[in-house]
């Protein structure tokens, strides 16, 4: 596949390129279990014979680093966390995750491979690449909203605590505080969804128009589109008339083909609310917590390490989407968000001396 990795490289950095091809593997075997199209099955296990055999490469290098065999491979933490969400939810739900894992492939679930094309072979095919592109992006839409909810509440809740020390203040001004932010989330989430929708209806409809009006430019327009993706000029008019037969099929290829849009990737109005609402408020219940539970000597500070601690696993949380380290990702969402308490606590402590009686 390759050759042999040049002998400058330092043995450990040939060690991580030969775990991270074993780690590839890995994840193609269970892409592999896990998928029911028999294509799809094939292409990850080619890909995980592939990776492995650039695994012997560098593990051949790494072998002949002096005083150091190749250490056995063992999937990481991560890495076993991805395989146990592809078994639970598909591979197809997790292309973001997988994408940071350097998986290759993914694209095999937007369209049928035709030439090297994302072309579509028959009517029902039509389309077929833009759907579930923006699957997976809800649990990445719910570690962020969490993560507002954190430090939204525990920066108000501190910000407070520096200008009074009221616990029962404290907790009405927590639970205010979810409520207000979960609610200012789920109606901008509605709001941006809603204009999203709208836009689309007012373009279909315009599609609409124009395809009663001159349905034969319409089919010459669609035919042009599949002859620019690699279909010859008889195929490409074969399927345009073959859309054009049927009027809900052939407004809904325009609006993919000709427009980009993509009905089927517009979430509910209402359920994305819902989904802002839920996601910011289990962030902004963690802070409040101690203030209903523990003694006034402690909650503020048992308010601080819980959301400290909530930070650094959401923040680890996300390199599952970023590659990045999981122990870098939480110390740095951690920082951030202690950098904004302290701003507000510290805000807080100057208003109290301000104006406080």
């Amino acid at each position: 596949m390759s050759a042999d990795p040049a002998p400058a490289s330092s043995a450990k950095e040939i060690s991580r390129q030969r775990d991270e091809e074993l780690e590839s593997a890995y994840l193609y075997r269970v892409l592999a279990t896990s998928e029911k199209e028999a294509r799809v099955r094939e292409m990850f296990a080619g890909l995980a014979v592939a990776a492995e055999q650039q695994a012997k490469i560098w593990a051949r290098a790494a072998g002949e680093a002096p005083g150091r065999e190749a250490a056995p491979f063992v999937p990481s933490a991560r890495a076993r966390l991805i395989a146990r969400l592809i078994r639970r939810f598909g591979g197809k739900a997790l292309r973001p995750v997988l994408a940071a894992k350097k998986v290759r492939g993914l694209s095999v679930w937007s369209a049928p491979l035709v030439g090297g094309h994302p072309m579509p072979t028959s009517v029902e095919h039509i389309g077929a690449r833009h759907r579930g592109a923006n699957q997976g992006s809800n649990l990445r839409a719910a570690v962020f909203g969490v993560s507002d909810g954190i430090v939204s509440n525990a920066s108000l809740i501190l910000g407070v605590s520096g200008a009074l020390a009221d616990q029962h203040a404290l907790l009405v001004t927590g639970i205010a505080g979810l409520i207000a932010g979960a609610s200012s989330m789920a109606a901008g989430e509605y709001v941006s969804v809603r204009s999203q929708r709208e836009l689309f209806e007012h373009q279909i409809g315009m599609e609409r128009a124009e395809l009663a009006q001159y349905p034969d430019e319409e089919q010459a327009e669609i035919a042009l589109i599949y002859q620019a993706r690699g279909l010859s000029e008889a195929e490409a008019g074969r399927l345009a008339q073959s859309v054009m037969a049927d009027p809900q099929r052939a407004l809904d290829t325009l609006a993919r083909e000709e427009l980009g849009l993509d009905p089927d990737a517009l979430s509910s109005p209402w359920g994305a609310a819902l989904y802002s609402f839920l996601a910011f408020a289990i962030g902004a219940a963690l802070p409040l917590l101690p203030l209903a539970f523990a003694g006034p000597q402690h909650a503020v500070m048992l308010s601080a390490s819980i959301a400290l601690a909530a930070l650094f696993a959401t923040g680890a949380s996300l390199s599952l989407f970023t590659g990045r380290n999981a122990l870098w990702s939480g110390l740095r969402l951690a920082l951030i968000g202690s950098a904004a308490a302290a701003v507000t606590y510290g805000i807080g402590s100057l208003l109290g001396v301000t104006v406080g009686p």
